[in-house]
């Protein structure tokens, strides 16, 4: 039987997609007001970045993998205009459902499925561009997952991987603290479930750092990758094209 991580806990490897529907499912409809409290703000700013250095214009097809709320399904919307199209996807339903919802109250209309990274269902060389926010980290085969990303690019397309990444040593340790004392405790306060963010924050010390990832991209086939830290390597998004 093969074994995976679910934060620090070592669990069986079909187990975790249940485990972490659990906590989102949990987080859903807190998700968005947790997400401000968690950065100060500043997730709204790296996702802005990450829509700037997407290259996304008028007409392109984008796909938004592990969209949950929308946050970039709804700002890719308004680059392609009424020619392009944003898919926003998700494994997670309750997550979906409320990033759906949101779309229809912006009054963007554009197509939502409930999917697997793992297995996409869509075409080869289908996309300009695809997009995956705070997701990555919590699939369970990270390269089968990198693989369909790039298997549904277009040539020429780019995959931008925008997710927790390893800090500046000189903020190491008051981040520990934030992340496994602060977190907790607001997630509890805010959410009613300090469990769900005591695994987000072991999930991110899990996952593989900047140049980890940025070999991961490389081996599912994906060329020219390169990453930027933010806010110093607190987050790190990583691009590659497929040629």
């Amino acid at each position: 039987m093969s074994e995976t991580h679910f934060g620090f806990e070592t669990v069986a490897e079909e187990e975790k997609a249940g485990r972490v529907a659990g906590v989102f499912s949990s987080v859903a409809t807190k998700y968005d007001v947790m997400n401000d409290l968690m950065s100060a703000g500043l997730h709204r700013l790296w996702k802005k970045f990450t829509i700037e250095v997407s290259g996304v214009r008028k007409g392109d097809k984008v796909l938004d993998v592990a969209g949950g709320t929308a946050d970039l399904s709804s700002a890719f919307a308004k680059r392609v205009g009424e020619t392009g199209q944003v898919w926003l996807t998700d494994i997670n339903n309750a997550m979906l459902t409320v990033g759906r919802d949101r779309l229809l109250d912006e009054g963007v209309l554009t197509p939502v499925a409930q999917c697997d990274a793992e297995k996409l269902p869509f075409p080869d060389d289908y996309f300009d561009c695809i997009t995956v926010a705070f997701g990555l980290r919590n699939m369970t085969h990270k390269d089968q997952a990198l693989a369909e990303m790039r298997r549904v690019l277009r040539p020429g397309g780019r995959l931008l991987v925008l997710e927790f990444s390893k800090v500046h040593p000189l903020l190491e340790k008051p981040y520990d603290f934030y992340s496994f004392k602060v977190l907790p405790w607001l997630g509890q306060k805010v959410a009613g479930d300090a469990d769900s963010y005591r695994y987000l924050a072991e999930s991110i010390r899990m996952h593989p750092d900047q140049e980890t990832l940025k070999g991961l991209m490389e081996q599912a086939g994906l060329e020219r990758v390169e990453y930027f830290n933010l806010t110093g390597g607190v987050v790190a998004l990583h691009r590659g094209y497929k040629f």
